[in-house]
Formats: structure tokens, C-alpha cells, sequence
């Protein structure tokens, strides 16, 4: 460890570690069996932009002691910065291999995809000022009875999207459970126009005219049914609108070939079960759902996990479209750079509590990395002690 620098507490134990120090140690078993090849597949996804940043440390000075090292990334920013050369991938096979020197962000991506992509995301000004939702003091418990989110509040404004960032397990799931009707919340209050939600189920407040959409991170567990098609999973949405027995199959069926043609859904026909799609596709036939429904709040979590980069910029601008029309977006994601693109604000949560709320204008990825571990709160409570 001292050799490569890792710093790792050898008495400490492992239920006890960040995700990062795990990493750092998993890294050092492999030097320890005296490997000459490191193979990291996504390995920033849950990490802070400091830890990101002492994990590319270690991997400079294991190349210089003659290692190699290959990572699996779809961070461009990271792939220009630690790599000397870039294979890039396209439907399972390998299109060109570059040197890093040679190239740049847009010259990768139209590798990826095949054709020119416009890499920026807009991010629209919006005039609304009213409040949609307003959190107070939530706490809410996991099946186990452990509190994941703690004391938490915040607003969510009509026509604006706030960003929710944090190391992975921060209570981001759980947060977008309890809005959603699906984790019972131990104390506080959810207000929609000042009426409390709390206790009330997915369906009672459709009921009350809330008008709420939540994209799950499981899309085929939670989401969508898997061995449906597009249509059928259309219908699932609106199955208590019809009067009677009976199915409104065929504005079902229209619906589903306008959201392929819209949001580019690539699939066989709209009656092909979705568990044969990709993940992009499945991904968009769930937002696409979603938004047909009209939400007033709309609730994503991780909505471009594990999509390639067509796919992400699709679904970015579909959510873009939502903000203009005034609805309010609550976006759990992983990457700050794009947070810091499309969010107008965004929540920091460490340990199921908030420690920061920060407008993107101003906010940097070192600022929300800090939040991320709470290092300026346990700086403040050792100055206290």
C-alpha cells in the first residue's frame, strides 16, 4: 500500500468502509497477487469528484511501475483525461482505436453513435414562481426499520428540474419512494398545493387530482411489465380511466407509435415485449408512458443509467420539454457534470440527510463532492467537540 500510495487502514473493517476506500482495497488484493492488468469496468460511477481524483492517482503511478490498466467507461471527460489510448465500442464491436492525444469529446461520440451529436444541453429559462411540492421534516424507515432519509426539506417549483446527488445508498431511492406513496414515511409532511400526501397510496392521490409521475431505477422490476408490449404497458397506466371492463386498446396502440417515433425507440413493433429492447428503449418507452399521463411532478431516478449517449441526449431533451410546460422534475442522477448542465438546483444528500442545496449557476463539481461526504459538516462538528 505504502508503495503505490493506497491508503488504507488494515485493522478497519470492511462494513465500516466508503465505497471508495472497498474500491481501493479490492485494487490493492490485485497488486498484492502481483497482477500486470487492471481491468475497471465503470469504476467513478459512485464515486466523489475527490475520490475520482485520488483513484486516478494511484492508477498514473501503477503505470509507471509498468502495469496496465484498462477502464470501461462512457465519461468522456475521464476517458481525455486518464487514458493515453480510446477503443470505442458501437453494437458490440470495435470501430476504431485512437490515441487521446489525437482526439476529443465530439470526435468520440460521433464514433459511439455514427453520426454527429450536438453535446450540449440546454438548459431553458422558465417563468413560473408557484410551488408544487414542499417537503417538511421527512424521515422514512427500509423494511428493516433503518432510517434511510432523516429530517429532509426542500420546495420543488413548477417548471424547474432539482437535481438530487450523492454517493450511492444516500437515501436517493428511498427519498423518491416515500414522494411517491410506495415507503411509508415515519414523521413529516408532503404538501401538493398545501394538502398533506403522507399516508395516502399511488392510487388515492391520482384520486385527488395530483397528478404524479415516478421512473424507478428498476425499469423492468418496478416500471414496466416485462413480457408486455408497448401497448399493453401503455394501457397499464390508464386501466382504472375506461368505464367498465372495457380498454381503450386502440388510442393505446396510437400513443405507442407516436412515443417511437418522437423519442426514437428502436423496437420490432409495439406489441414486442419489452424485456427484448435495450435498455435505452426501455428507458424511453417508460418516460414516454409517463409523460403521456400529463404529471404536474415527475420523478426520475438514474433516468440515463447504462444508456449510450443517443439515448441520454434524447431523454434529457424529453425532460427539458416537461420543464417548459411547467412541470416540476425531481432528477436523481450520478453524473454532476451533466446535473450541473440541466438542473437548475441541486440536493446533496449524505447518509439520508440533506447538506446542501446549491444553484447550478454558481455551484462547482468540487462544491457538491464536498456535500457528497459531508466534510465540511464533520469539519465544523470537530471544531465544536
Amino acid at each position: 500500500s505504502r508503495r503505490f500510495g493506497l491508503d488504507v487502514d488494515p485493522e478497519k473493517k470492511v462494513y465500516q468502509m466508503s465505497v471508495s476506500e472497498k474500491q481501493t482495497v479490492e485494487i490493492l488484493k490485485v497488486l498484492y497477487r502481483k497482477a500486470d492488468i487492471l481491468i475497471l469496468d465503470e469504476p467513478t460511477a459512485v464515486l466523489t469528484p475527490q475520490e475520482t481524483s485520488r483513484l486516478f492517482e494511484i492508477l498514473r503511478r501503477m503505470k509507471q511501475e509498468g502495469c496496465a490498466v484498462i477502464i470501461i467507461t462512457h465519461k468522456l471527460n475521464e476517458v481525455l483525461e486518464i487514458s493515453d489510448r480510446v477503443t470505442i465500442l458501437r453494437k458490440g464491436e470495435s470501430v476504431a482505436t485512437v490515441n487521446t492525444a489525437d482526439t476529443n469529446a465530439q470526435e468520440l461520440t460521433e464514433l459511439m453513435v455514427g453520426r454527429p451529436v450536438e453535446l450540449s444541453i440546454e438548459h431553458p429559462e422558465t417563468d413560473f414562481k408557484e410551488n408544487l411540492l414542499e417537503i417538511h421534516h421527512l424521515t422514512a424507515a427500509n423494511e428493516e426499520g433503518v432510517e434511510m432519509i432523516k429530517d429532509i426539506s426542500f420546495d420543488l417549483n413548477r417548471g424547474e428540474i432539482l437535481g438530487v446527488a450523492g454517493v450511492a445508498g444516500s437515501g436517493q431511492k428511498e427519498l423518491c419512494e416515500a414522494i411517491a406513496g410506495l415507503l411509508p414515511v415515519k414523521k413529516g409532511a408532503i404538501l401538493y398545493h398545501d394538502e398533506n400526501i403522507v399516508g395516502k397510496t399511488p392510487n388515492e392521490i391520482i384520486k385527488i387530482g395530483i397528478s404524479m409521475s415516478f421512473i424507478p431505477e428498476d425499469r423492468l422490476g418496478m416500471g414496466l411489465a416485462a413480457s408486455m408490449g408497448m401497448v399493453d404497458n401503455m394501457l397499464l397506466k390508464k386501466y382504472n380511466e375506461g368505464k367498465g371492463p372495457f380498454v381503450r386498446k386502440k388510442e393505446a396502440r396510437e400513443t405507442a407509435k407516436r412515443l417511437v417515433k418522437e423519442l426514437e425507440i428502436v423496437t420490432p413493433g409495439v406489441d414486442t415485449p419489452v424485456r427484448r429492447l435495450s435498455g435505452g428503449n426501455v428507458q424511453k418507452v417508460l418516460l414516454g408512458r409517463e409523460i403521456e399521463s400529463e404529471p404536474n411532478v415527475l420523478i426520475t431516478a438514474y433516468a440515463v443509467r447504462g444508456l449510450d449517449i443517443n439515448s441520454s441526449y434524447t431523454i434529457y431533451n424529453a425532460l427539458n420539454e416537461q420543464k417548459k410546460k411547467g412541470v416540476g422534475i425531481l432528477f436523481i442522477g450520478e453524473d454532476l457534470d451533466v446535473m450541473l448542465e440541466l438542473c437548475d438546483r441541486i440536493m446533496v444528500l449524505c447518509h439520508g440527510r440533506v447538506t446542501g442545496i446549491i444553484d447550478t449557476k454558481s455551484a462547482t463539481k468540487e462544491q457538491i463532492g464536498l456535500l457528497m461526504t459531508d466534510a465540511k459538516g464533520q469539519e465544523r462538528r470537530g471544531r465544536h467537540a
